[in-house]
């Protein structure tokens, strides 16, 4: 009887989109591997605002007086917050401030970050995503606390909403901000390829970029076609929930990874993509 061989190239025959412009090529060389043919469109730029009066503004604000709890989202987010501070001179005091506080990370990167500012956190949300973190903070009782939020990419309106509902004041501190690529052409000539049919897999990694990819197509006239080759003829994969947040509210079918890593994104791809070239998803 003949061994079953693993087909170390599923993807043959296919090519995925890859719309992010942080770590786009080593996503593309994982999907590389296992033999898809790879397009790049950056749908982003991220611009870092060290000299931004608004970063600047927010962290006086979260110096004016004591904070409660910290939330850090995002390993670079909040890295990138401490050496904005550090820029600004304000390094030394916003560590010093926050180390009172309650510091909950949304998952590993972002511990490693606060581990890495010579801070200590108090909570990891076991599933890496920030409803773990609301429902502590809820369960504790936020009522009278001053809350900070580092934001990265999705505003997470629901989540500070929520914690104001519970009597929080909530504080949000941006650290970067997203722009249109500096050069349009492989973003606009990627949406072609998604329209045409020569793209069949659309993996995602960020909501920034996933939410321009679909607005780019729209102010270029091109968003009801784009919208309907990824409703039939696309297996758009994204990375976690706060990337998929844009897709869902187009209610666009796609799939999730069971732990939000690059990795675990390409795995999936490899495993649905041929179901879903047969029609079996």
């Amino acid at each position: 009887m003949a061994e079953d061989v693993e087909d170390t190239e599923p993807l043959r025959g296919f090519t995925a989109g890859i719309t992010a412009e942080r770590k786009a090529a080593e996503l593309g060389a994982l999907l590389a591997r296992r033999g898809a043919r790879v397009r790049y469109g950056a749908a982003m730029h991220t611009v870092p605002v060290d000299d931004d009066a608004e970063l600047t503004a927010a962290t006086e604000a979260v110096l004016a007086r004591p904070v409660q709890h910290v939330v850090a989202v995002t390993g670079s987010g909040f890295g990138g917050w401490i050496e904005s501070a550090r820029a600004q001179g304000a390094g030394e005091r916003l560590l010093a401030h926050l180390g009172s506080a309650e510091l909950l990370a949304r998952g590993a990167k972002a511990r490693g970050a606060i581990r890495g500012a010579g801070l200590r956190e108090s909570y990891t949300a076991p599933t890496e995503e920030v409803a773990d973190v609301l429902d502590r903070l809820l369960a504790q009782g936020v009522a009278g606390a001053r809350v900070v939020v580092q934001l990265h990419g999705d505003p997470m309106t629901g989540f500070r909403e929520r914690l104001r509902a519970a009597g929080a004041e909530v504080l949000p501190i941006v650290v970067y901000r997203w722009t249109d690529p500096v050069d349009l052409g492989p973003l606009d000539a990627l949406i072609d390829a998604v329209i045409d049919g020569e793209v069949r897999v659309l993996p995602l990694t960020s909501a920034p970029a996933a939410t321009n990819f679909l607005a780019r197509a729209r102010r270029t006239g091109r968003g009801e076609a784009l919208l309907a080759a990824l409703r039939t003829n696309v297996l758009i994969a994204c990375v976690g929930p706060v990337t998929a947040a844009p897709i869902a509210r187009e209610d666009l079918p796609h799939v999730l990874p069971e732990r939000a890593r690059t990795a675990a994104l390409v795995r999936l791809i490899a495993d649905e993509a041929p179901r879903f070239a047969r029609g079996d998803g």
